[in-house]
């Protein structure tokens, strides 16, 4: 078997609302797979399906080689689950948090220390093991967590949003984490609404957008399926006024400033760098620096689903807000 996950015609309703509509698709072993979606877009429900917390309303669903709805226990067995917020026990220590997620997986007995041990020293908190947890910043409670999911020694692992909310440094070590458990063999199902931590992680991606899967490749693959038009940033001596008079640059089909940049989408690539050069002296302009840019991740999923990574952020904070004072 070369798959860790295979859906086919996987379909979910609530009453009458279809959350997710017919998905097929299938993870590899060995390889970290990305999916993407904005709010209520059906990635939430697409994986409680394939954790085995909610049933499908149709459609087949293997994990691990196992079937979820006939071999649940079994397949459950086989997967480890991180949960957006981190489900460890604060007035536990680490290390009796580890110990208790062994004994939970029925991992043996003579094998949870060892493996307590030999998680928390690669999670770097070994030397924190026997301090509450309710000390722990959010990015040492992070690493428990997905260390508690590690302790049966899964093969395939679920994580739902792990640098949600983490500072720079506690982002870097969790992402490094994850990369250094793929090399080791685990396949990683990485769900996470930022789009270029996907980029950097992921082997695939899928992008699910009303129910459905819209997009299924290797990021480069998805990337240049939508390089259609020329992308040109460009920072001049002087910002102000300036987006309003680019917009009407001729061949121009949009303009986004970012900070002292402006990123040009061309319709044509022939004439894009004259009309800028000529922009510039006619506004008596300097350019700084101009450079011609690829399609990123994030205006694949623009294009795709009409929504930009700032908003799904946004919603879905608020939606995490909304959440915690329900």
């Amino acid at each position: 078997m070369t798959e860790a996950i295979e859906v086919k015609d996987l379909t979910k309703y609530y009453a009458n609302f279809l959350a997710v509509d017919h998905i097929s698709f299938q993870v590899k072993k060995g390889e970290i797979f990305g999916f993407l979606g904005p709010n209520g877009a059906g990635k939430t429900t697409t994986t409680k399906m394939l954790t085995g917390q909610t049933n499908p309303s149709s459609g087949t669903l293997m994990v691990a080689g196992l079937d979820m709805l006939r071999q649940p226990v079994e397949a459950k067995s086989s997967i480890g689950v991180v949960p957006e917020n981190s489900n460890v026990y604060d007035e536990m220590s680490a290390w009796d948090n580890l110990i208790f997620a062994a004994q939970l997986y029925r991992v043996a007995k003579n094998e949870r220390e060892k493996k307590a041990k030999e998680l928390l020293e690669l999670f770097e908190l070994y030397e924190r093991r026997r301090d509450r947890t309710g000390v722990f910043s959010k990015g040492m409670k992070r690493r428990l967590t997905i260390a508690a999911a590690l302790v049966h020694s899964p093969s395939l692992l679920f994580l739902d949003e792990p640098t949600s909310g983490l500072d720079v440094q506690s982002s870097r070590m969790i992402r490094k984490l994850i990369k250094d458990l793929n090399e080791t063999g685990v396949t990683v199902f990485l769900t996470t609404h930022y789009i270029e931590e996907a980029d950097q992680l992921c082997q695939r991606v899928a992008m699910i957008n009303k129910g459905k899967i819209v997009a299924l490749d290797g990021p480069q693959k998805l990337k240049a399926s939508i390089e259609k038009h020329p992308i040109v940033e460009v920072s001049f001596d002087q910002t102000k006024s300036l987006e309003n008079k680019l917009t009407s640059l001729r061949d121009m089909e949009k303009v986004a400033q970012f900070g002292d940049k402006f990123r040009l989408h061309f319709k044509s690539t022939s004439e894009a760098i004259p009309l800028i050069v000529d922009f510039a002296k006619e506004n008596d302009l300097k350019i700084v620096s101009i450079n011609t840019l690829n399609p990123s991740l994030e205006d694949v999923f623009v294009e795709l689903t009409g929504l930009s990574a700032e908003v799904m952020k946004t919603e879905k904070e608020q939606g995490k807000k909304a959440a915690n004072l329900g």
